[in-house]
């Protein structure tokens, strides 16, 4: 079981689930912060994180190449990959225990940076790599290349590199496409492109994506998953490919795909008139 003690209430919740959880399947350890220097593995069936999906998104970092099937509970707050409540556990643990799920995987990336041929930083990530403009807040231009080949300079806020699992954080608020979870695919997405003919694009995984950008300002960075993993130079190549890592999540029948979208982004069909 993975929680974060950093959020009281979610270390309270899971100990409190814990008893009920014990009843269906062997609790191994219970792992609240997320920094554990090394996780054996090779006796772990599967991770039951508590939390949302920041809480799963440490979980996979925390995992790094070593992924284990997950299954997430939602004590946060939209939950687009915890999507299961803790009232559904009592039904949903006899089935993982008698093996009545899937494992879907999902599409990791490894980001790099490259000076002078060298490869000087590197990230293994979920969501999505992004360069991010920062003070003095001009606009910025970024270089996209996609095989070598230069597809187009930015001038834009950002520029975002999404896989599917991360279409619905950063890039969705952005205005990107929603991306299904098990594609193999990449989303580009500009932040307030200048040029309203820069749109988001969608290609293949078996790509390499690369960004560079000529003049970055004082605070540019390069935000790997939410965390600064440098601030890019001119001379920089910031390289995106597919990882051989696979994240991978616990699925149950009755609890499919387009039902989480349709919950946690209120899609209802029908518009709701004041009478």
């Amino acid at each position: 079981m993975l929680a974060d003690a950093d959020r009281p209430r979610i270390r309270e919740q899971a100990v409190a689930l814990r008893p009920m959880v014990e009843q269906h399947v062997e609790v191994v350890d219970l792992i609240d912060n997320f920094v554990a220097t090394e996780l054996e593995t090779d006796n772990i069936d599967f991770a039951m994180v508590l939390g949302g999906d920041g809480s799963m998104l440490r979980a996979a970092h925390l995992l790094g190449y070593e992924q284990l099937p997950i299954l997430g509970v939602n004590l946060g707050r939209l939950g687009f990959l915890a999507d299961l409540q803790p009232e559904q556990l009592p039904e949903v643990l006899p089935r993982v225990a008698a093996g009545e799920y899937r494992v879907i995987s999902h599409l990791m990336f490894e980001c790099e940076v490259l000076r002078n041929g060298k490869v000087i930083e590197r990230a293994l990530g979920l969501n999505e790599a992004s360069v991010l403009a920062g003070p003095p807040f001009e606009i910025l231009e970024i270089q996209l290349y996609v095989d070598a080949e230069l597809v187009t300079t930015y001038s834009c806020d950002g520029l975002i590199v999404s896989s599917p699992v991360g279409s619905t954080a950063h890039n969705l608020s952005a205005g990107g496409p929603i991306l299904r979870k098990d594609l193999q695919a990449f989303v580009i997405s500009p932040i307030n492109p200048h040029t309203l003919t820069n749109r988001p694009v969608v290609d293949s995984a078996e790509r390499v994506y690369e960004l560079r950008v000529p003049n970055p300002l004082e605070g540019t960075a390069l935000v790997v998953d939410g965390k600064i993993l440098c601030q890019p130079t001119a001379e920089d190549r910031i390289r995106i490919t597919r990882s051989e890592a696979q994240f991978q999540l616990i699925e149950f029948s009755g609890y499919g795909y387009y039902r989480t979208l349709r919950e946690k982004l209120g899609w209802g069909g029908r518009l709701k008139l004041d009478e």
